[in-house]
């Protein structure tokens, strides 16, 4: 007769890890809680701090063992209990302004979180940071190594790195809100992914974007930012900030459909079900149909966004009750803006109609679409710093209208790198009249704003935007307040024939190339 330990080891993996119980065990110091799912999760929760210690899935210790998993760099100490309420266990923390939560149904590989706050943490930011070993998930999704800055050298500040050659930084993993619907990190055999259901209580809008993810050596770092100080744009918004997931799976990417509904039954602080919800639907009309069309709702207490289907219809997520500003986007461009109120259990119908306007073109330089889509660098300055030797030159460049291509013109002008930019263009004799200026610009750094020169004509130095106090294209990031600046050009300035305008940075404050004032580019046009 075989003995049972050569019995337990001819057993297959699958029978030796489903030995275990849905429910919590407790010890003096902290809550093991057990999914009972199918591929084995059991993580700990410290009974003091909230961190949780380990995590361990499908027979692999994936918690960073040096430090736990919290939110923010931890709550240091929190009043912390677990409960079981039939198929659903719920750790609850709380401190005197925040309470988070834990939640885990029975049979499924995911931690379930939300976090209620009436107080912006001190540190001045709101974030989920789990800290997994990334010797079993080195990887980042989806945008690759960009963001893995293990081994690198700082250049900028403590958050941007070169990487055997290529710049890296935690900040070149976001990706914009309403895109954002999942990100991950992950390995040969196992991925874990933050699944993010919906945004109403962050700040800054369906096109502000954050940091996901960062292997930056000791540990993978899988993130979610409820809100933060990076090209921040709004006042924070206080409430419950979820629910938010983080599923465990083995070579899968698993579904962002995730029905958490059954929050409503757990007594989760700040949750709105379903039933005291309202929607807004309608059709927006009027933008440039080549772009897509957002239509987005906010105010102090919540935000919601969709996409517009192809003939403009659209129909909110479930809102919270309330009069919300509603805002019309030509890719991320406002051309249009109003009111509506949304009640608890009913649909209000609510169109909008707008488009950009502007006059006769003389000449226009990219497109009102709110980015710099198509500017020299664009395409890299997501997922890499301005000093990567990947980018093209910046210059100073010249862009002669009607011969020059796109890229000769630069996403962005820096005031100690390659202000000013130079536009060439011809103009006829019946184009000499007055006429406007428009540049539009998606992100201001260090007071930078735009101050033109036509012929012998020099426009005024505009007001100073709006400091958002933030590093900005640098750090990946392009969208701000999108100021848009009109130069009144007197009759007689534009003369028939060959016409040069110079547009340069103006700042009172100054840096060091990439740090010095700058601002970026949406899209230039002359118009009569």
């Amino acid at each position: 007769m075989l003995s049972k330990a050569v019995l337990f080891l001819s057993l297959p993996f699958w029978a030796q890890v489903a030995n275990a119980a849905f429910g919590i065990t407790t010890t003096s110091s902290s809550y093991v809680i057990d999914a009972n799912s199918p591929n084995p999760l059991k993580f700990t929760v410290n009974r003091s701090s909230c961190d949780i210690t380990s995590i361990n899935f499908y027979g692999s210790e994936l918690q960073y063992q040096s430090t736990g998993s919290h939110i923010g760099s931890g709550l240091g100490s929190a009043t912390v209990s677990a409960t079981q309420n039939g198929d659903y266990i719920k750790v609850t923390c709380s401190t005197s302004t925040l309470t988070h939560y834990f939640v885990v149904h029975n049979g499924d590989p995911i931690i379930h979180m939300a976090t209620y706050i009436t107080a912006e943490p001190s540190i001045g930011e709101l974030r989920f940071i789990a800290r997994l070993d990334n010797s079993l998930l080195p990887n980042e999704e989806p945008f690759g190594d960009v963001s893995t800055t293990a081994g690198g050298t700082a250049i900028e500040g403590s958050d941007v790195f070169l990487v055997n050659g290529q710049t890296r930084s935690k900040f070149y993993s976001s990706q914009r809100f309403i895109d954002d619907q999942r990100h991950c990190v992950a390995g040969s055999a196992l991925r874990v992914c933050m699944i993010l259901s919906q945004y109403e209580s962050s700040s800054g809008g369906p096109f502000h974007r954050d940091i996901n993810s960062n292997n930056g050596g000791d540990y993978n770092s899988l993130y979610w930012y409820m809100n933060s100080g990076h090209v921040q744009t709004e006042s924070y918004r206080m409430g419950l900030h979820g629910p938010y997931s983080m599923y465990f799976s083995r070579s899968g990417t698993p579904s962002t459909n995730i029905d958490t509904s059954f929050f409503a039954n757990l007594g989760i602080t700040g949750y709105v079900p379903a039933s005291a919800r309202g929607t807004v639907t309608g059709k927006a009309s009027g933008a440039d149909s080549a772009f897509t069309w957002v239509v987005h709702w906010y105010n102090d207490a919540a935000q919601y966004w969709t996409y517009t289907a192809s003939d403009g219809s659209f129909t909110s997520p479930a809102m919270k009750p309330g009069t919300y500003t509603m805002v019309y986007y030509q890719g991320e461009y406002k051309v249009a803006s109003t009111s509506v109120s949304v009640s608890a259990g009913s649909t209000t119908t609510k169109n909008i109609s707008g488009s950009v306007t502007t006059g006769t073109t003389i000449f226009k330089i990219g497109e009102w679409d709110g980015q710099p889509t198509g500017f020299r660098n664009a395409a890299n300055q997501l997922r890499m710093h301005p000093s990567d030797s990947r980018m093209a030159s910046w210059g100073p460049l010249t862009y002669t209208v009607g011969s020059s291509s796109l890229t000769d013109f630069p996403m962005a002008i820096f005031k100690s790198a390659n202000s000013p930019v130079t536009i060439k263009f011809t103009a006829s004799s019946s184009q000499t009249g007055a006429a406007t200026l428009r540049i539009g610009t998606t992100l201001s750094f260090a007071g930078g704003r735009p101050q033109a020169t036509v012929n012998a004509f020099t426009g005024p130095v505009p007001s100073a935007p709006t400091n958002l106090n933030s590093r900005g294209v640098t750090r990946g990031a392009y969208r701000g307040l999108g100021e848009v600046y009109d130069v009144a050009i007197p009759a007689g300035t534009i003369v028939a024939g060959t016409n040069t305008i110079t547009i340069s940075v103006v700042s009172g404050s100054s840096g060091d190339e990439f740090l010095s004032p700058n601002f970026i580019f949406d899209c230039i046009e002359l118009f009569q």
